[in-house]
């Protein structure tokens, strides 16, 4: 049985230098359950040191789209060709 762990390590990241993710930073802020928090598997979402804003870092995304099913304040915009996450079997 493979590990989830084992399983990340496999994946190769070429990030792009622009997030492909963009927060509506208002609505964000109004939003009482942030669910962005939990739900995400490479926990890319955070909260600022004093709580109150969420912050987003795109360079270890897995671009499974997880935040965009569940989140109605955020756009989404593709990676550029050759940019993002590569998968590869274990």
């Amino acid at each position: 049985m493979v590990k989830v762990q084992n399983k990340v390590n496999t994946v190769i990241f070429h990030p792009d230098h622009k997030s492909h993710i963009v927060l509506d930073k208002e609505a964000c802020a109004k939003c009482e359950d942030k669910p962005c928090l939990r739900m995400c598997p490479s926990q890319m979402f955070t909260l600022s040191g004093d709580g109150k804003e969420v912050i987003y870092s795109h360079e270890g995304c897995f671009e499974c789209g997880t935040c965009y099913v569940i989140c109605s304040h955020l756009s989404w915009n593709y990676p550029k060709g050759g940019k993002g996450v590569i998968f590869r079997e274990v």
